[in-house]
């Protein structure tokens, strides 16, 4: 009897743990299940990530506000795009005059806007087909018609990158399909749409939810292209970017967003992460609410100096740049100038001299520095000045 139960108690515990690893398969797989997650840090709260790299930044001051793997080397899949378009647009001094869509175009493996060879488009309606519907095909026309191939197009952006200093990032492709030596990693990739969203033909593009473009040769007369980015519609001020996905890279998402008041531009990267959209939404919300963009500099830094050896006993200095920057209500009260003024100068001083520097530190940290310089001519009291003070006045009277 008692083997009987234990043999019950046996069938039915087998049962149960067959049951529950089968709908956690079954859970997962719908995308409900979690791997074990690594944690960032936004503000003063900890956050859960799945991305293999990911990178949170604030656009306009570069200031890294959360990271994990950020300098990981990885595919990015479609997010390649982002180069692709930044590199065209640049390229591209018309993007409005209809080209001939090569035939070496057409039939390009993935996603498509389904691009026939010899009919007409502009760059800039490729660059929607691009951005929106990620067509691998108008990447393909867009590198050609650029550059005069795909070869000599991704030679461009590998220069592209090089100049904006990163040196993580490798491209094969301009649509992003796979390729052991194609790779980015989250920290260059955030450089690069910061970059990009500065230009106001991007922001634009990158932001657009339908837009409608010729199909010259088709059964109908026109596309309609509906942008992928669903998360466009999920937080107040979004504005961008890209979706991507290979079976290598993963689910890839770059998000953006700014808020209107004071100009905080948050970028989110996700490298390889199936909740692409929660992350960034989640992550991109609470930077939102953590953070107030400070102007720390509104037009530059001011002070006057004391002038030695000359009539004149004093003048003005000033810095030429302003400074914005996103800080915590904690990080308010913990912003440090310096400035490596002297107590006094020797005249003579000519304008636009340099004569120190201005340190911004937030936690002892340098976060800005700049030049100060004069804004006026100093002379001297000099025999050397009195005699040109003489000279200038006779000259005057002749």
């Amino acid at each position: 009897m008692i083997k009987k139960i234990s043999l019950s108690v046996l069938y039915v515990f087998t049962f149960v743990v067959a049951v529950a690893f089968g709908s956690f398969v079954v859970v997962k797989s719908f995308g409900l299940a979690t791997n074990q997650n690594n944690t960032i840090t936004i503000g003063s709260k900890t956050y859960n990530t799945e991305a293999e790299g990911l990178m949170l930044m604030e656009a306009n001051s570069g200031r890294v506000i959360s990271s994990h793997n950020a300098d990981k080397k990885l595919p990015m899949a479609s997010l390649t795009k982002i180069i692709t378009a930044i590199v065209a647009i640049e390229k591209n001094k018309d993007l409005d005059t209809k080209l001939a869509i090569p035939k070496e175009a057409v039939g390009i493996e993935g996603s498509s806007i389904y691009l026939r060879a010899g009919e007409h488009l502009t760059i800039r309606e490729l660059l929607y087909g691009l951005m929106l519907r990620s067509g691998n095909d108008a990447a393909t026309a867009i590198a050609i018609l650029t550059s005069g191939s795909v070869p000599a197009f991704m030679e461009e952006c590998n220069n592209f990158c090089t100049n904006l200093g990163l040196t993580s990032t490798h491209l094969v492709t301009p649509s992003g399909l796979h390729d052991d030596d194609h790779y980015t990693t989250a920290s260059d990739l955030a450089k690069i749409t910061a970059y990009a969203l500065k230009n106001k033909t991007f922001a634009e593009i990158v932001k657009t939810t339908t837009k409608t473009i010729p199909n010259e040769l088709g059964k109908y007369d026109h596309r309609d292209l509906v942008n992928k980015n669903k998360f466009l519609a999920m937080v107040e001020g979004a504005d961008g970017v890209k979706t991507g996905y290979t079976t290598k890279a993963g689910r890839c998402f770059v998000g953006s967003a700014t808020r209107e008041d004071d100009g905080l531009k948050i970028v989110c990267v996700l490298l390889n992460c199936r909740p692409m959209f929660q992350e960034c939404r989640a992550f991109i919300q609470a930077a939102l609410d953590s953070y107030k963009m400070h102007n720390l500099l509104d037009d530059g830094y001011e002070s006057a100096i004391n002038i030695n050896k000359s009539e004149q006993k004093s003048t003005m200095a000033k810095s030429e740049k302003g400074f914005a920057y996103p800080l915590t209500e904690d990080e308010v009260n913990k912003i440090e100038y310096h400035d490596t003024l002297s107590l006094s100068y020797d005249a003579p001083l000519s304008k636009h001299q340099k004569v120190g520097e201005i340190k911004v530190l937030l936690n002892n940290q340098l976060i800005f520095c700049d030049n100060i310089y004069t804004i006026e001519e100093v002379k001297d009291n000099t025999y050397k000045s009195a005699l040109d003070k003489v000279i200038d006045k006779f000259n005057s009277d002749l």
